[in-house]
C-alpha cells in the first residue's frame, strides 16, 4: 500500500484522531492530516505520531479535501474521516477494485453494508439525494453523500474540485461522470464515530447540497 495516501480531514478531533492513527500506523501508506492551524488541540493531540500535517487556507470540509487532493503524490489516494466511522480494513480491497476503475465508493445501502452511526434523517437524506444523482445525472450510487472514497490520483486531480462546504460530496460523483470516468461501489460496515457529533447539519448542508445539484443539473 506504499503506493497510497491516506487523506484526513481533521477539525476538533483531538479525542478521535490519535486513536485512528494508532489503528491504521500498521499500514504501509502515507497519512496526510488537513485541518486549521488555528485547531490547537488537535495539532498538541498527535504530535507524537507519523503522519504529515498540512494546514487549509481556507475553512471547510471541502477545501480540506481540496488541500490534500492537491498534496498528493502518491498514484492514489483515499478519502478517510478522523472520527473512527471508516474501518481500514477495507482499503486493501478497495486499492485492489481501483486497479481497473478511476474510484471505488463505499457504500452502506448495498448487501453486506449497514452503519452503526446513520440516523433517520441521514439515512432519508442520501436514499433523497442518491435517487436525485440518478434522475440528474444518471449516476448509479446508493449512497452518494458517504465520502469513504478512493481513487486514482490523477483521475481525483482532473475534476478541479472547488466547493468548499460538504457539497463536494455530490461534486466528486458529478464531475466523475460528466469526465466519463468510472467507478465501482463496494459495501462497508459504517462503524460509531468514537466521540462528539456529526459535523454535518441536516437542514442546512442538505439545502446547499440540493441547490448545488440543480444548479448542476441545470448548466447543461
Amino acid at each position: 500500500m506504499k503506493n497510497l495516501t491516506l487523506i484526513i480531514p481533521a477539525k476538533n478531533e483531538s479525542e478521535c484522531l490519535p486513536i485512528v492513527l494508532d489503528e491504521i500506523k500498521i499500514l504501509e501508506c502515507k497519512k496526510k492530516i488537513i485541518l486549521e492551524a488555528t485547531d490547537h488541540e488537535t495539532i498538541d493531540s498527535i504530535k507524537d505520531h507519523e503522519c504529515e500535517i498540512i494546514y487549509q487556507n481556507q475553512k471547510g470540509y471541502g477545501d480540506a479535501l481540496i488541500t490534500g487532493i492537491n498534496n498528493v503524490e502518491t498514484d492514489y489516494l483515499c478519502i478517510f474521516n478522523a472520527d473512527g466511522s471508516f474501518d481500514p480494513k477495507y482499503l486493501r480491497e478497495m486499492l485492489i477494485k481501483c486497479e481497473n476503475y478511476d474510484y471505488v465508493f463505499a457504500t452502506r445501502y448495498l448487501k453486506g453494508g449497514g452503519s452503526d452511526d446513520d440516523t433517520f434523517l441521514t439515512k432519508f437524506g442520501n436514499y433523497f439525494f442518491s435517487n436525485l444523482g440518478k434522475i440528474l445525472f444518471s449516476l448509479k450510487l446508493s449512497d452518494i453523500l458517504f465520502t469513504y472514497i478512493l481513487g486514482k490520483t490523477h483521475s481525483f486531480k482532473s475534476l478541479n474540485l472547488s466547493c468548499k462546504d460538504f457539497c463536494l460530496c455530490v461534486e466528486i460523483p458529478i464531475k466523475a461522470k460528466r469526465n466519463n470516468q468510472n467507478y465501482f461501489e463496494i459495501s462497508h460496515q459504517e462503524r460509531k464515530r468514537i466521540a462528539g457529533k456529526k459535523k454535518v447539519n441536516e437542514f442546512q448542508d442538505g439545502f446547499k447540497i440540493l441547490i448545488y445539484m440543480l444548479k448542476e443539473f441545470l448548466k447543461f
